[in-house]
């Protein structure tokens, strides 16, 4: 606070009561004014900075809100996720069961025809396999091989043969269209029947047709391929030569 006695009674001293008591209230106001204008600017420069940093807030409330919604938006679309992915393992376990069921009507299909071939080749195996390999026929049965270890394999056609009075026997498959895997799988058991036999053990497959590279196939695994309408062919054979 400014002394207005103190400035008042210095004042007196040089100019006289009168003019001192002018002078004082001169520069009472004008100190007035001064401090008066300083804490306007002062307030001034309070508001903006005030001002600002409401806009400053604002502008993180609305940012703050922008990313609760982009949140929101963000868990709802991984619930979409997850509900499509629900929907998609149902229709994949849907489809799992379809193709499992199709799968065993195909291998059932495969079977029946498997079994139809057999059953109509069977009358003809006795001369067949003499004609081609030369051995005298005991014996031509559909028959499960069983093993010491308590597994056992199925053959299609089961021939039990002699030859110089040795066993012999001749292992057939029956096929519609055979491919690798068959073939492969054909190979093993043929290994395995001939270590249980301890005998000699010849192989072919009978099928409606092959595809040239499964041909090669066979041939390099040393096993006989047969078209069906071939074996009817090659047991009659015997019988034209005589004619002839």
């Amino acid at each position: 606070m400014i002394n207005t006695f103190e400035i008042f009674q210095n004042l007196k001293e040089t100019f006289g009561e009168k003019e001192a008591t002018v002078l004082t209230n001169l520069l009472i106001k004008m100190y007035n004014d001064i401090n008066q204008t300083v804490t306007k600017a002062e307030f001034q420069e309070l508001r903006v900075v005030v001002n600002e940093l409401a806009e400053a807030q604002k502008r993180t409330e609305e940012r703050v809100e922008e990313l609760a919604q982009a949140q929101k938006r963000t868990e709802e679309s991984i619930k979409e996720l997850i509900r499509a992915q629900r929907e998609n393992e149902k229709i994949l376990k849907n489809f799992m069961v379809a193709f499992d069921d199709l799968k065993k009507q195909v291998g059932g299909l495969s079977m029946v025809v498997g079994y139809g071939i057999e059953d109509n080749l069977m009358p003809l195996m006795p001369q067949f396999v003499q004609n081609n390999y030369k051995v005298k026929v005991c014996e031509v049965e559909r028959k499960y091989i069983l093993y010491d270890n308590g597994s056992y394999d199925e053959v299609n056609l089961h021939i039990h043969a002699k030859t110089n009075g040795k066993d012999v026997y001749i292992i057939g498959e029956c096929k519609a269209q055979p491919g690798k895997k068959d073939i492969d799988r054909f190979n093993k058991m043929l290994k395995r029947i001939r270590n249980h036999y301890k005998s000699d053990i010849y192989g072919f497959i009978v099928g409606y047709t092959y595809h040239p590279e499964i041909e090669e196939y066979c041939k390099k695994h040393s096993i006989d391929i047969f078209k069906t309408y071939q074996i009817k062919r090659f047991a009659e054979e015997k019988k034209r030569n005589k004619k002839q």
